[in-house]
């Protein structure tokens, strides 16, 4: 089959590679018929490479037809079609009653001392090969893919996999009263979610954060208020001047490790990308640094009190963070991994209502064949010909 293929520092490539098969009683073989491109993906794309080999399957974002199925998965069958969860989870442990699927003791990876295995994210999370490709090996597929009528656009569920569950999350963990006033920094394809999904939940005012004319737009086409960030020394201030000299009662992070600015960071993370893997691997582990203009500016923007809700990719260990006044303050943060099966009984409604009230089929700006994945991948990081959101079919 073919398949996007990591094989070096912003270097991805379609490739011949063999066909999975089943391994295991709880194992399901799906033929993907759209997948796309995440912002965390770029991530992989350049700076976390010491974790990755060359010859291994990116993408955790993917739908299609089930081929085959293992001998214990009775939920699904071959002719179904189904959206597959970026994260493994068995739906059984002690975490994943919980509905902390993305720490699911069943497919954690204890010897990183990571939580749930994930779909074509790095050694870290189990090396399992992903989704950005013509067939996929779906582990865990007793609980973790979601059986979606025929007849519908692809576009409509794709988004189940990662993107929406996340937004949800993120808004969820703002922990937002009808009304509230809520912040989004970054506009990118979880952002733009975020912004929906705040608006559908109560807020009485969104504020959407970005540089990028494409995604301000998109973001006030849903009724967002937007803070375009371009020459902005002190966004911190402009969001607390904004609402009531007090700020907004909540602030999503929807940016990550890679946010704009912090040129020294950014040149140590690209440093870091390009040292041998046994090197880069220690460096990572004990002395990791991430840019964080967008996490400071959400808990010195958030008012006294509020809660910041971080959905954005983080991977530092030493990362300054400015106690002090986050304690003076008394700011709330939450965060982590989207549980995605926790949510998605709550979003398919909003999914399946044809008045498309999330806007699913209003994100993505570029589909393209896998074999255009490569150029693809370049066009979404460096934000080229109004690029959004990336759907590839094989």
């Amino acid at each position: 089959m073919k398949a996007l293929t990591w094989q070096g520092n912003q270097d991805v490539r379609v490739e011949e590679v063999a066909d999975p098969v089943l391994q295991e009683p709880t194992d399901a073989i799906i033929k993907v018929t759209s997948t796309a491109i995440c912002g965390s993906d770029l991530h992989l794309y350049s700076v976390l490479g010491p974790y990755l080999s060359p010859g291994d399957i990116l993408g955790h974002e993917a739908m299609g037809i089930v081929e085959e199925t293992g001998s214990a998965v009775s939920h699904i069958k071959a002719g179904d079609r189904v959206v597959v969860p970026f994260n493994i989870s068995c739906g059984s442990c002690w975490m994943c009653a919980r509905g902390l699927f993305a720490q699911c003791e069943t497919t954690q990876l204890r010897e990183h001392g990571k939580g749930a295995s994930l779909f074509g994210y790095t050694s870290l999370y189990g090396s399992v090969p992903g989704g950005q490709a013509e067939y996929l090996r779906v582990p865990q597929a007793q609980f973790g893919p979601i059986l979606i009528p025929d007849g519908t656009p692809d576009e409509q569920y794709l988004y189940l996999s990662d993107i929406l569950p996340t937004a949800w999350q993120a808004v969820k963990y703002a922990d937002i009263a009808p009304g509230a006033t809520i912040a989004v920094l970054g506009l990118g394809p979880v952002g733009q979610f975020a912004t929906r999904v705040a608006r559908h939940l109560g807020a009485g005012r969104v504020i959407g954060v970005d540089l990028v004319p494409e995604r301000l737009a998109l973001a006030e086409e849903f009724g967002v208020e937007t803070i375009d960030l371009t020459g902005r020394d002190d966004l911190a201030a402009e969001l607390i001047d904004r609402v009531d000299g007090r700020g907004p009662d909540a602030v999503v992070d929807a940016v990550g490790m890679e946010a704009h600015g912090s040129r020294a960071v950014a040149a140590a993370q690209k440093l870091t990308g390009l040292l041998p893997d046994a090197v880069g691997r220690k460096v990572t582990d004990r002395l990791a640094l991430d840019r964080l203009g967008a996490l400071h500016a959400a808990v010195k923007g958030v008012r006294r009190g509020g809660t910041v809700s971080v959905i954005g990719v983080y991977g530092g260990e030493i990362d300054p963070m400015p106690m002090m006044e986050m304690f003076d303050r008394g700011v709330q943060v939450r965060m982590g991994q989207a549980h995605v099966r926790r949510w998605t009984d709550e979003i398919l409604p909003l999914v399946q209502d044809p008045s498309d009230p999330l806007g699913t089929q209003r994100l993505a700006t570029h589909h393209l064949p896998l074999t255009d994945a490569a150029s693809a991948y370049e066009m979404f990081q460096k934000k080229q010909d109004g690029c959004i959101k990336v759907v590839l079919h094989p």
